[in-house]
């Protein structure tokens, strides 16, 4: 059977409206976000309450959850190769409940730290799982434009769970932000129970064996394309989870805008969905490639002229609002166009080559965006070298990947296979 065949089949098994699809998509990987954002202004009360005098080390709260997620997606990819996306995604789905309501009542730090870790492993299901259906229903540009508009949806949460975040704490302790994200889970698990549809074709499905694993990363790390994209993405989110680990502490202690940190922060998050809306939008006409690339380019435009301006001067609160939106609004055409270039290749591993590069983005992207959060000086400075850094490391990536050759054209739009669903 072919693969146009296997296309048709699997848009058979998909009862769901295209709308609906991508809503979902979007609210299981917006599990994790609400874990890391509805967090941000609880750091400090959480520091305080379990006698963590360092105020860099409240950014493990943070931390510990990406770790877990990062490494996770390395055990749910093969899973979901051979066991389908649904099974995984309720294993995954039930210890992320469990353990924030343990992480809820942890008596210290470090119990704290151990619970968010395990946490991150449980949401690690939502992000694989999430990535592969996509691939198992579109390609090409369209799985581009699909994962743009997952974004978009998904941007919404960092858009309002500090806000959340901050109104659980006007009326209760931190340890009730624990509660609110299983509650958030627990509603999110029951609409993907009923209405996610299974989209492995089981002629797709890899036996979960040593030799079978380990082949499948094989086929994907020596793919030159998806790695050196895989590595791109990774350097690009470093930037972002480099932003979010130090958020509350530049905003608070550098600006001292107090309570209107989640109002601040849900504004620039509201220009990252907004770009990603925008991405959607062009990627069929300019494609994956062209668009991605000079993407980049801008940004990296941006994130030098706020490091030099930043060592120049002490930066007002409204030009580093004005360039860290600046940076948000090509960021939109880096996180999806990557992502689908990477899995493109890789169509019949698409749960493994997930757990790959989510591994890489959340994993070692965590790792870098804790050495750009643990830079915090007091200043922007770091935060703004982080930025430049990752784009510089970004692009020789792109250049490996591309030998050398920039703005190609892309390959024709390949329809997706639910495009027809209303």
């Amino acid at each position: 059977m072919d693969k146009q065949a296997v296309a048709q089949q699997s848009a058979t098994r998909l009862p769901i409206p295209r709308w609906e699809f991508i809503a979902l998509c979007a609210a299981l990987m917006a599990l994790n976000s609400l874990a890391i954002d509805i967090m941000l202004p609880a750091l400090q009360q959480i520091g305080a309450s379990l006698g963590v005098e360092s105020e860099n080390h409240r950014q493990y709260v943070i931390t510990a959850y990406m770790l877990g997620f990062g490494g996770g997606q390395l055990l749910f990819g093969p899973i979901s190769d051979r066991y389908g996306r649904r099974a995984p995604l309720v294993l995954g789905l039930v210890v992320y409940v469990v353990a924030a309501g343990a992480a809820a009542v942890a008596p210290s730090f470090a119990l704290l730290l151990t619970w968010r870790f395990i946490q991150g492993v449980g949401a690690a299901a939502t992000r694989v799982i999430a990535v592969s259906i996509v691939r198992d229903t579109f390609e090409g540009r369209r799985m581009a434009e699909v994962m743009s508009l997952i974004f978009m949806v998904f941007m919404a949460i960092p858009v309002i769970a500090p806000g959340i975040g901050q109104f659980v704490m006007l009326f209760a302790s931190w340890h009730w932000i624990f509660v609110t994200m299983a509650v958030g889970a627990l509603v999110v698990s029951t609409w993907a129970l009923m209405r996610l549809p299974e989209t492995l074709h089981p002629e797709y499905r890899r036996p979960l064996t040593v030799s079978s694993v380990v082949g499948g990363f094989r086929i994907v790390l020596t793919n030159r394309l998806t790695l050196c994209y895989a590595f791109a993405s990774t350097f690009i989110f470093a930037a972002m989870f480099g932003f979010i680990s130090s958020a509350q502490q530049i905003y608070i202690n550098i600006f001292h805008v107090g309570e209107l940190f989640p109002l601040i922060f849900a504004g620039v998050a509201g220009v990252l969905a907004f770009s990603n809306f925008l991405n959607s939008r062009l990627v069929g006409q300019i494609g994956m490639r062209r668009l991605s690339q000079g993407a980049l380019l801008i940004f990296l435009c941006i994130s030098l002229a706020w490091l030099v301006v930043s060592l120049e001067i002490q930066m007002p609160l409204w030009l580093f609002v004005t360039f860290f939106a600046s940076a948000m609004l090509p960021f939109g055409g880096l996180g999806a166009n990557f992502n689908a270039l990477a899995m493109e290749p890789l169509g019949e591993l698409a749960g493994t080559a997930a757990s790959i590069l989510g591994f890489m983005q959340t994993f070692l992207g965590a790792l870098i965006g804790a050495a750009i959060g643990q830079a915090y000086n007091g200043t922007v400075t770091p935060l703004a070298a982080g930025f430049c850094s990752v784009s510089v490391a970004a692009l020789l990536m792109i250049l490996i990947a591309e030998r050398g050759k920039m703005f190609q054209p892309q390959n024709a739009p390949v329809s997706g296979h639910i495009t027809d669903l209303h």
